[in-house]
């Protein structure tokens, strides 16, 4: 199994990730590297991230932009 992730625009249209984007061997890992990378990202145009396994969509698509209200807050 191989997880990745599909770098999308608001309207859904793929497009070139800011940075290199990898495989990863588990589901947690994927999500771990996004946690880590999702701001480099949003920066280089991407909006919003779709994970897949082997090439099927698991969930998504997920928005990189940071909810209104949240950002820094304890929730």
């Amino acid at each position: 199994m191989a997880w990745t992730w599909r770098f999308e625009k608001a309207d859904g249209s793929e497009t070139q990730p800011a940075v290199a984007p990898e495989e990863f061997p588990t589901q947690g890992d994927a999500e771990s590297w996004i946690g880590e990378v999702w701001k480099e990202l949003l920066d280089g145009g991407t909006d919003q991230v779709t994970l897949l396994d082997d090439g099927s969509k698991v969930y998504g698509p997920m928005s990189l932009h940071a909810q209104e209200g949240y950002e820094g807050e304890n929730v």
